[in-house]
């Protein structure tokens, strides 16, 4: 079995989730996604041994597609739910000389070193603001946030040399060295 599929997840309180034929639906407060329901994983609510509710979810057979999805399916719930109650951000860096971006309403305006500036309108559900050279992206969809923070950073990738372009915050860039003198 799959190790992350046969967990159960647990469900916080003020969260509702409702399971339908087709979809799952998670909410809290105004926040509330939903995504179609996996033919192949059956989805059942229940109480564990501390009385809490949690989510478990089960498969029919043994098939490499089936085995694949139980862990992909609960990791995916399991995104919704922290996405409605905590939500998601992702930073993204700026480095390079006059590299900035500046937010006007839901539009991103990129000063890359290009001729012309890049406008980068954000998807629904996905904010952003600006702190020096850092760009903030936030949102309670993961993948849509991870989408957008890839685009944004598809415009100008960081350079090996100098580092310049646009990276995650988290993300190290290896460095090479330039060309050197001869003798």
């Amino acid at each position: 079995m799959s190790r992350i599929g046969r967990k159960p997840l647990e469900i916080p309180s003020g969260v509702k989730v409702s399971i339908t034929k087709d979809v799952i639906e998670v909410a809290s407060g105004k926040n509330k996604l939903s995504m179609p329901r996996h033919k192949d994983i059956e989805i059942k609510q229940a109480k564990d041994d501390d009385k809490k509710d949690v989510l478990v979810f089960e498969r029919a057979g043994n098939d490499g597609r089936e085995r694949a999805a139980h862990g992909l399916v609960r990791a995916l719930v399991s995104n919704m739910i922290v996405g409605v109650t905590k939500g998601f951000t992702r930073t993204l860096e700026i480095n390079g000389v006059g590299y900035k971006a500046e937010l006007k309403g839901p539009k991103i305006v990129l000063s890359l070193g290009f001729s012309h500036p890049i406008e980068y309108t954000l998807p629904e559900g996905i904010s952003a603001k600006t702190d020096k050279n850092n760009l903030i992206l936030s949102g309670i969809d993961r993948q849509a946030l991870g989408a957008a923070a890839a685009k944004i950073r598809s415009f100008r990738p960081p350079e090996p040399y100098k580092g310049k372009g646009i990276k995650y915050a988290e993300e190290t860039i290896l460095r090479k060295a330039g060309k050197t003198a001869g003798k």
